[in-house]
């Protein structure tokens, strides 16, 4: 994991990646506990004997699992050591170019796109795009937008 030491050290890397997370496994109990959690039951993500025959030949993730991952892919992927906390401030952009296939293993790359002084740290705009092991396209970017404090 990268680690800055202070929130300032981030100000002249826009347009630079500042971060890779660690691989998160997107098994069939994870897209089913998702199901289950948002009452999304389509049969492409619940249903594996049905979806093999379906245009994807498995389950495939849904697209806001994918998405949720994104604070589980921030906590590997990068840290601040002078930020007591950041949150969540919103999401400018999201898409979903390529498919999850149960069982894939998916990892994020972070470039920070802006750095914004805000009263008590700064907000930074991150370019989040998740990448499944093996696959050719990313399965998700988003631009993120988060408030980091010192």
């Amino acid at each position: 994991m990268r680690t800055f030491e202070r929130l300032a050290d981030l100000a002249g890397l826009q347009g630079q990646e500042i971060g890779l997370s660690d691989w998160i496994e997107v098994d069939q109990a994870r897209i089913q506990r998702f199901a289950d959690a948002t009452d999304d039951q389509q049969w492409i993500h619940t249903e594996p004997a049905r979806a093999a025959a379906g245009p994807f030949g498995t389950t495939i993730a849904h697209g806001f699992l994918t998405l949720s991952l994104l604070p589980a892919f921030f906590d590997s992927g990068f840290q601040v050591a002078d930020s007591r906390m950041g949150i969540n401030y919103g999401l400018n952009k999201v898409r979903f170019p390529a498919p999850v296939p149960v069982g894939s293993r998916l990892r994020a790359r972070f470039t920070l796109l802006s750095y914004e002084p805000i009263e008590g740290g700064a907000q930074l705009a991150v370019q989040v795009s998740v990448e499944g092991e093996g696959l050719a396209k990313p399965v998700c970017v988003a631009e993120s937008l988060t408030r980091r404090y010192r």
